[in-house]
């Protein structure tokens, strides 16, 4: 598995898939074809099919140069190795074609030829969580100390900017108003709903306020703001609503919160070595469903619980969202997705008490549920992951 850092990236929205991944890979072929007159980019697929919600043209002309870069949209062109594909092309200032590369925005802002899979080394030797939970357990550390055991100390100065970053777009949502940018018209709700939430008897108060934080950070994903994947940018309002509301909720400590991050990581690698978390590969439950899974761990964590019962918290969160479809509306992050995250943060929350209410102990296992949510995403036809021709975008706003 690799490290944290490549999990959690720092970066602007509204797609990890669809903004951050081809902006990442227009940076590299500029840096491989500096003196190229015009370029062409070939956009496939479900880059093609929602990209223009997504803002993936004006993503690789940032890059590229907008004068000088032509986007085409091919959404049915597919050679089957991933649905987000991207043909570079350089161009010399005679017309002549002076390099081509065929590359995938494969998830988390994460991008990859057939030719350099596995640029990056492991850093971890599992393979699995239940081999993560039986070393733990044998050794009687807690997880995150996995984390360090592997990635070395200097990973907490990472982890803390990454909770800095995630604090700062909650604030920052948390303080705007208007309308997020797209053409739905859509609304922010954040500032409103955390208003409410505070003059709210405490049942109330707590789903308000878990509520609020995700909308925050979701809106500031939508509005181009600056967000960490977690594993996604449209499912970065998650992990960071749970780890706010539990950090007041349970006055923990800054290291504490930065060892839940490190438990979350662990479950969110878990799946990108063993799953997927592109919405365009196996819909939503790799988005939502994955950052579910991550925050349960992490609420388990901060709420006392063991290895077991936090793999166990991870089981929950991600069960309950295999087969969620990804059809965004006009192919934009922000209906069904913010509420998406909205209410998988409310369940996080549920997930980790569920947990350490048991002895951790359940019949099917983190692994299980991450190999059925690979297969079940391979499954659902091509309509239903990331491309808005199915599911409610076919209905809403047409």
């Amino acid at each position: 598995m690799k490290s944290l850092r490549e999990l959690y990236r720092i970066g602007r929205g509204p797609s990890s898939s669809h903004t951050m991944g081809p902006a990442r890979a227009a940076g590299e072929f500029l840096a491989r074809t500096p003196d190229a007159a015009r370029y062409e980019v070939v956009l496939q697929d479900s880059l093609a099919a929602t990209g223009r919600g997504h803002f993936t043209d004006r993503a690789v002309r940032d890059v590229l140069g907008a004068k000088r870069t032509k986007i085409l949209w091919r959404a049915d062109a597919n050679d089957g190795i991933h649905p987000n594909g991207m043909i570079f092309k350089a161009f010399n200032a005679k017309g002549a074609k002076t390099a081509e590369w065929k590359v995938y925005s494969v998830g988390g802002g994460a991008i990859s030829d057939r030719s350099r899979q596995s640029q990056s080394k492991d850093v971890y030797k599992f393979r699995s969580m239940e081999e993560i939970i039986v070393h733990a357990t044998r050794a009687g550390v807690p997880l995150w100390q996995i984390v360090e055991d592997a990635e070395g100390p200097d990973i907490w100065d990472y982890l803390r900017t990454v909770y800095a970053t995630m604090m700062s777009a909650v604030n920052r949502g948390l303080a705007a108003d208007g309308v997020l940018p797209g053409g739905l018209r859509l609304a922010r709700r954040a500032r409103a709903i955390y208003i409410k939430a505070k003059l709210q008897a405490e049942q109330l108060r707590r789903t308000g306020l878990l509520v609020a934080y995700a909308h925050a950070v979701s809106e500031e994903n939508a509005a181009l703001g600056e967000i960490v994947t977690a594993p996604t940018c449209g499912s970065c309002g998650v992990l960071p609503a749970v780890l706010r509301y539990l950090k007041e909720a349970l006055d923990s400590s800054s290291m504490e919160l930065l060892h839940a991050l490190a438990v979350a990581g662990l479950v969110g690698n878990v799946v990108k070595r063993n799953g997927s978390i592109s919405g365009a590969e196996v819909g939503c439950q790799g988005e939502v469903g994955v950052a579910c899974a991550m925050a349960s761990a992490a609420a388990a964590y901060l709420m006392g619980g063991s290895p077991r019962q936090c793999e166990c918290a991870a089981e929950i969160g991600l069960e309950h969202f295999l087969g969620l479809t990804c059809d965004p509306v006009k192919g934009l992050v922000q209906i069904p997705c913010i509420e998406r995250n909205a209410l998988a943060a409310t369940r996080a929350v549920v997930a980790g008490e569920m947990s350490v209410l048991s002895d951790g102990a359940h019949v099917v296992s983190f692994d299980t549920v991450v190999k059925t949510m690979l297969e079940t995403g391979h499954d659902l036809p091509r309509l239903y992951r990331e491309t808005s021709d199915g599911g409610l975008s076919r209905f809403v706003h047409r």
